[in-house]
């Protein structure tokens, strides 16, 4: 996982850890909505017990929705392998749902060469403020979004360049991984919004819990759209840059706190 020294380590004074909660009624979770990358990966992989772990979720029934930055090529292969529902793409831009071939637009892009024409100019334009940024490797499987390396931006470039992209006309947000170039109001909490009403409408906000790390997920944890979320330990060092809080606190970090969480729900299962 990527972590840029400039950015300063923060709490959540409010957070309720996992461990000490004993008022959690977990047992009526049947959806998990979960970032990727530092949420279930270890160190930039998956692990074997994050693989039996997404296993032994589908066998009790409770179905899980990756919602990742990541672009619509990598997610739906990713989507087709694993054992999940489905996958969000693009912070929301796009969805596959698993035993289908379709992609789902959640963001309409009316001309896509056009829209792609001119998220490549605005990153050309950034460029020519902030040289050190490289385009990501990944941006030509991509269709809503524009990625670029987040690596050697301190916190301060990254809130300019959020009101540069603002002043273009675009929407802005950064994981641990990359800088997204979107379109405005393309956010993972608006995409798994729609994908519930659409997909899973029997589902309640009771029984939905959404996990993240980083700030492209601060929105997976706004308490007026989903009242249960979790942040992995890791997130602590966004607390200081994120309007929205998660209400519980993994006490392992990355895939080690999604696993963490799952077996509280496991266990409250049997």
């Amino acid at each position: 996982m990527y972590r840029n020294p400039s950015v300063p380590t923060g709490q959540f004074p409010n957070l309720k850890p996992l461990s000490s909660d004993t008022s959690a009624d977990w047992s009526k979770i049947r959806l998990i909505a979960t970032d990727m990358d530092g949420t279930l990966t270890n160190q930039g992989k998956f692990s074997t017990a994050l693989l039996q772990t997404l296993e032994d979720l589908q066998a009790v029934g409770i179905k899980v929705i990756i919602v990742t930055g990541r672009s619509a090529g990598w997610v739906n292969g990713l989507n087709s392998l694993m054992p999940i529902a489905g996958a969000i793409a693009e912070n929301g831009g796009l969805f596959y749902r698993s035993g289908s071939e379709e992609t789902v637009p959640l963001t309409p892009i009316p001309e896509l060469t056009a829209h792609r024409q001119h998220l490549n100019s605005t990153f050309t334009e950034l460029k020519t403020k902030f040289p050190q940024i490289q385009e990501s490797a990944d941006n030509r499987f991509r269709i809503t979004d524009w990625t670029f390396n987040v690596a050697e931006l301190s916190l301060d470039e990254l809130q300019t360049i959020s009101h540069l992209c603002q002043q273009m006309g675009w929407g802005f947000t950064y994981s641990n991984v990359q800088c997204h170039i979107k379109p405005p109001g393309q956010e993972k909490a608006i995409g798994l919004l729609q994908v519930l009403r659409e997909y899973f409408p029997d589902y309640s906000p009771e029984q939905i819990v959404t996990v993240g790390d980083s700030p492209n997920d601060e929105t997976l944890f706004n308490q007026s759209y989903f009242p249960i979320s979790v942040g992995v330990a890791n997130v602590q060092k966004y607390a200081n840059q994120m309007q929205y809080q998660p209400v519980y606190i993994t006490t392992a970090a990355e895939g080690e706190g999604f696993c963490e969480l799952s077996s509280y729900i496991l266990e409250s299962k049997r």
